[in-house]
């Protein structure tokens, strides 16, 4: 592949990006970068979502997966769409009603300042980590079938790529994200279909053909009943559950672009509407495993091997798109994963300021200073993150080693526990926690989640936990507040 025509071509979509920020950010002020002057269409919300949710990592990973894990990442999908009634029910009414921006406001009108800034520092780890591990991981294939070929050092693509994404989120913020994202959650389901399509060319099969495969495949198998595994059903389900009430419902990355919907009632609409798609989306990804590893069987071609032996699924994909099937493939490949990446990366740059702004630094509430100066603070806050982000992303780089690149994203998902425990306490009860417990509390429970996963199959008789660690993390924390509060006579906001 020409990767010249690449470079080509990924530009002419960035200063697509760029023209769609230029027009949303006209006349943009701090309502509009924060929530989009409460403005945004649901359904251009609800669609936007998609490529949100769906990483780069994600686009090279669940097709991949289907190697080991078949069907089963669908049981979690269940649970994901089990979790998005959750938030549509419970926490949108509850955000609208207190008309917050950061939604760990509501911790420090529950429990206390101590809370908020806790919930703000947990969400600002996880979104650092977690956005730089997958940038890193997309940055990285681009970089290896595309860049390096023309000696193009790997900071310099990152730090390109990082400033294409600052030029078009500084000024609109979530005005412009809302409809970069529309974009980009149409480029990937584009490429997920264009993909399917051309394995489907290649091997001369019609759609009925294709489906009756896919159907009959062994690796459609969905259901798991060992209670000992990682994908047994239950577990699965309410892992699902539970990730898709914190990573979404509790996540201010996820939840801005609700709260810049019209109301509540639309942004329901929203939540609603972006569940029943992202089942049918996530099905698309996972058919398109099947194919992609019936195509390397047909078509004898080895599969990528690491020096143990063991297939590397996140190389699946991208080895087929971008080396077998020619070269309008391979172009689609990397604009679904380039959309795909970006969709997830570049509204942290957003959020990450948003929860900043307001929660560490209240500055929302100081009025000593003017509009002007917090404006300026706002855009060396945004700034300060894209670097933050870039040196995530290059300490990545230098370390090397998945295995431990693997540890910290798994301990950026530890993060979201504390944030579950302390949202059900003070949702649930009307309990008045003692607030400057509640970081030491924050910090303990993860450490004995993270213990107890290391050591359960030794003392739980083989017992392995899965996504449903995020529930017991939780757990703790909400255990924790209950022993260091005391009962309140009047109702808990709700």
């Amino acid at each position: 592949m020409n990767p010249s025509l690449v470079i080509t071509i990924l530009l002419s979509y960035f200063a697509l990006l760029v023209t769609i920020s230029w027009f949303t950010s006209r006349k943009a002020d701090a309502d509009s970068y924060f929530l989009g002057n409460k403005k945004s269409p649901w359904l251009a919300v609800a669609f936007g979502m998609l490529g949100d949710s769906l990483s780069g990592v994600t686009f090279i990973s669940v097709p991949g997966a289907v190697y080991t894990g078949n069907f089963a990442y669908l049981q979690l999908v269940f649970g994901y769409f089990a979790g998005y009634f959750v938030i549509s029910e419970i926490l949108l009414p509850l955000y609208y009603r207190l008309n917050v921006t950061s939604i760990y406001s509501y911790l420090g009108i529950r429990i206390g300042s101590y809370s908020e800034r806790t919930g703000s520092v947990y969400f600002l780890l996880s979104r650092l980590l977690g956005a730089g591990g997958r940038l890193y991981l997309a940055a990285g294939v681009i970089h290896l079938f595309v860049l390096q070929q023309l000696n193009i050092p790997f900071a310099v693509s990152v730090a390109v790529i990082i400033l294409l994404m600052l030029v078009y989120t500084l000024k609109g913020g979530i005005k412009t994200l809302v409809w970069t994202d529309v974009l980009q959650s149409a480029v990937l389901l584009l490429a997920v279909n264009l993909s399917i399509l051309a394995i489907m060319h290649s091997t001369g099969k019609g759609i009925g053909e294709m489906i009756s495969g896919i159907w009959s495949d062994p690796h459609t198998e969905t259901f798991f009943w060992d209670w000992k595994l990682k994908s047994f059903f239950p577990k699965m389900f309410i892992g699902g559950m539970l990730t898709a009430i914190a990573m979404t419902g509790l996540d201010q990355n996820m939840m801005q672009k609700n709260l810049s919907c019209k109301s509540l009632g639309e942004a329901q609409k929203n939540i609603r509407t972006f569940s029943f798609v992202m089942m049918i989306v996530n099905i698309f990804f996972l058919a398109l495993g099947v194919l992609l590893y019936q195509y390397y069987t047909t078509a004898e071609i080895t599969l990528p091997l690491a020096a143990n032996g063991d297939v590397l699924t996140d190389k699946v994909f991208p080895k087929l798109a971008m080396e077998h099937l020619g070269m309008f493939p391979g172009i689609v490949f990397i604009l679904g994963l380039t959309a795909a990446t970006f969709s997830s990366a570049d509204s942290v740059l957003t959020t990450l300021t948003t929860s900043f702004y307001i929660d560490i630094l209240r500055m929302d509430k100081n009025t000593a200073k003017s509009e002007a100066s917090k404006h300026r603070i706002r855009n060396i806050i945004h700034i300060s993150f894209a670097f933050t982000l870039l040196i995530v992303i290059l300490i990545f780089d230098a370390m090397n080693n998945d295995a431990i690149i693997n540890t910290i994203l798994t301990i950026a998902g530890y993060t979201y526990g504390p944030l579950l425990g302390l949202f059900a306490f003070g949702i649930y009860t009307t309990r008045i926690a003692k607030d400057n417990w509640v970081p030491v509390i924050c910090i303990l429970a993860p450490l004995l989640s993270w213990l107890l996963s290391t050591y359960s199959k030794t003392i739980l008789g083989g017992y392995e936990f899965g996504y449903e660690l995020l529930g017991v993390n939780g757990l703790l924390v909400f255990a924790g507040l209950m022993l260091v509060s005391k009962p309140k006579s009047t109702t808990a906001i709700v």
